[in-house]
């Protein structure tokens, strides 16, 4: 028995089959459901970052002070220096993508190479920079006492001045030989020993009368409480248990360690995705190069992929914003 559709003015076009909701085909329709997934995904990463911050505003610690390298410039203070021209070559990207986008509407695939390749260099770019930053926030800078409670203890100047342990402390002889798989307990490795003691550190403080120590502590007007010369000397006595320089997964000298969980994890996650970004550029770029979309008659794909190169680069904006602005 066959089936009867009742029909309208619009001779049943509406519902015909065949038609593509707002003129965007299957491929780009994807690419967006895609692009909110991925969004909702960061989002709860931020929110998970908003809430710890939150709770350790007291401890938090001040970007300034960790994210102040410069290539060739060492030992200078440059803070934000650097992440900022990060933030721009990837921004630049974006802008290089959007006219790679228009000369392919254009049919000009001369110029849609030009801008896929600069659009590449500049992913390129960003990824070395990103590692560079990694390098530098795990191999640390001035190094850190750690206390019993696991807070962190920082030295200072009598300008205030951050003062790096390598400055005043001297390593003193000892016979602790590294426990590798032969030698150690239940036949695991120990991880490097550090370069100096306790005792090492409390000798050179006490031999250095300018020096005072800097708690993880944040006053009301944002800054690491210092305590006086005697304190300083208290603290560093009965509470210090260990060196700490650089930061991983588990502590850093930078203060609280929650700060570097997030800070791996999501910057490693949002560079995950640009490095994903740039591998599918390229091919982009060959197949470009190769003609195939001139005789496909569309450069749809370069839009598609541009589309998501776009979401990276706004998801590092809020990034940047939740880790070295606020």
């Amino acid at each position: 028995m066959e089936a009867t559709v009742a029909r309208t003015g619009t001779e049943g076009k509406t519902w015909g089959g065949g038609n593509q909701p707002l003129g965007v085909s299957y491929g780009k329709l994807m690419m967006w459901f895609f692009i909110l997934s991925d969004a909702l995904t960061f989002s709860g990463f931020l929110a998970a970052y908003g809430f710890a911050r939150f709770k350790f505003a007291d401890s938090w610690p001040i970007a300034d002070e960790v994210f102040n390298h410069f290539p060739f410039l060492h030992g200078v203070d440059a803070p934000m220096y650097y992440v900022a021209l990060m933030t721009f070559i990837l921004i630049f990207s974006s802008v290089t993508m959007v006219l790679a986008v228009d000369a392919g509407h254009q049919m000009k695939k001369s110029k849609v190479t030009l801008y896929m390749l600069l659009t590449i260099i500049g992913g390129v770019i960003f990824l070395g920079s990103q590692a560079w930053e990694w390098k530098n926030f795990i191999n640390g800078t001035y190094g850190a006492v750690q206390t019993k409670g696991g807070n962190i203890l920082q030295f200072v100047d009598s300008e205030g001045e951050r003062v790096a342990l390598d400055a005043f402390v001297t390593a003193a002889p000892r016979d602790r030989v590294q426990q590798e798989r032969s030698n150690g307990l239940w036949f695991t490795d120990e991880p490097d020993l550090p370069r100096f003691t306790i005792e090492d550190v409390q000798r050179g403080f006490l031999a250095n009368p300018d020096l005072y120590v800097r708690t993880q502590e944040l006053t009301e007007t944002g800054e690491k409480v210092v305590l006086t010369r005697q304190s300083s000397i208290t603290k560093l006595n009965n509470d210090a248990v260990g060196i700490v320089e650089g930061a991983n997964l588990h502590e850093n000298e930078y203060g609280n360690p929650l700060f570097g969980d997030f800070f791996f994890f999501i910057t490693g996650f949002h560079g995950f995705h640009v490095l994903t970004g740039v591998l599918i550029n390229i091919i982009i770029f060959f197949n470009v190069l190769l003609g195939t979309y001139e005789r496909r008659g569309s450069y749809e794909m370069v839009e598609k992929v541009g589309l998501y190169w776009h979401f990276v680069d706004l998801v590092w904006v809020f990034v940047f914003t939740f880790f070295y602005l606020v």
